[in-house]
């Protein structure tokens, strides 16, 4: 599977572009706010229908103007696939696979699956657990829909329960009942998500640990470890005795929603203790690992896209990563960099199709092969 064409209309910078890519390599370069990145993130949109770096639909569309469109061709098994996402202010999201319209957005999810590679992943270390949630909430929901649909029952119920845990504070009025459904609803679910997380990262260890290995070598051991409320021998008697805890909180505080993913470098927290070196080694092979996780169980390579990788890497894990490209490991890879000429110098040895996209100001300056 790979994008062979996109097209734009009023998408961030961009009032209109098309461009037509090959299976390979494919290197967007320009200065810094040309636009590099922003093309990223309408990939990333024909993927899980929303952007990567700004969940507010409204605030991708290009200044002074209404809408935007982002139409996307996809070549899988050399039959193409188009995804077409729009919005227009005030109205509903439309995200359309080969002209037929979904009832659910969620519905698209897992279908042409990406990873991202790109500086924000920082946040995974520095930023709190919802931070590290949504890593792994959306690593799993492109390969297990139900995970998602358990997922959104979830929030409903959560989003219901705080409701009503306001109402409360500010009218002195509660409805025992109404809360028992909510809880009852929040364990359903919540047990459902409890046990997916905890078989999936089972199966992600594997290849999380050899990832690092190849990035940073044997001289040191990452651990990845997963907390959950969901844990306790009796999650429903949890529920029950953190009820005037959130009812003066106005907020629920157990449950899923608090779980959280633990790094470790030899047993020492990753954020306090971890070198830049070492955190940035813990986090591609996050992501590595879930290009490899995804590309076993749906059994297609994801679109792999790197955002400034080359700034953000030291010449050993770069060339690490280029190694890995150069044995194909991975499919389609898009990557950004505001140097042309280290692009050209690092990737021109590699045997594979590689186009060059010069940006400027949101527009295409020009194409080369190489």
């Amino acid at each position: 599977m790979y994008l062979e064409q996109i097209e734009l209309q009023n998408f961030k910078n961009y009032a209109s572009l098309s461009l037509h890519f090959t299976p390979g390599i494919q290197a967007l370069v320009g200065e810094n706010g040309s636009g590099k990145t922003n093309l990223l993130d309408a990939i990333h949109y024909l993927s899980l229908t929303k952007s990567a770096f700004n969940p507010i639909d409204q605030q991708n569309i290009r200044h002074h103007e209404g809408y935007f469109t982002i139409k996307g061709v996809f070549k899988r098994e050399n039959s193409p696939e188009t995804v077409f996402c729009g919005y227009e202010k005030a109205r509903k999201k439309i995200i359309r696979h080969n002209e037929l319209t979904y009832e659910k957005v969620s519905q698209h999810i897992g279908r042409f699956p990406v990873v991202m590679i790109a500086p924000q992943d920082q946040d995974l270390i520095l930023e709190g657990s919802e931070a590290r949630r949504r890593f792994f909430d959306s690593v799993i929901a492109q390969i297990d829909a139900e995970y998602l649909q358990n997922l959104l029952h979830y929030q409903y119920y959560l989003q219901q329960r705080n409701a009503l845990l306001k109402t409360y504070y500010e009218q002195r009025q509660w409805d025992e009942d109404l809360c028992q459904t909510y809880d009852a609803g929040m364990l359903h679910f919540g047990q459902k998500i409890y046990a997916r997380r905890q078989h999936f990262l089972q199966d992600f260890q594997p290849f999380f640990q050899s990832q690092y290995q190849q990035l940073a070598g044997q001289k040191e051991s990452p651990q990845l470890s997963y907390h959950s409320d969901f844990g306790q021998t009796d999650i429903a008697q949890a529920f029950i005795k953190a009820r005037e805890a959130d009812q003066r909180l106005q907020r629920t505080t157990v449950g899923i929603h608090r779980d959280d993913f633990i790094f470790q470098l030899e047993s020492y927290p990753l954020k306090k203790f971890g070198s830049q070196g070492q955190q940035k080694s813990y986090l591609l092979a996050l992501k590595l690992a879930q290009f490899a996780i995804v590309r076993q169980e749906l059994a297609l390579k994801p679109i792999l896209l790197l955002d400034d990788i080359f700034d953000k890497l030291d010449d050993a894990r770069m060339q690490a990563l280029v190694e890995m490209v150069s044995q194909q490991t991975f499919g389609q890879i898009f990557l950004t960099d505001a140097r042309p000429e280290r692009s050209l110098s690092v990737l021109a040895a590699l045997n594979t199709e590689k186009q060059m996209f010069f940006i400027q100001q949101g527009k295409l300056n020009k194409t080369q092969i190489f």
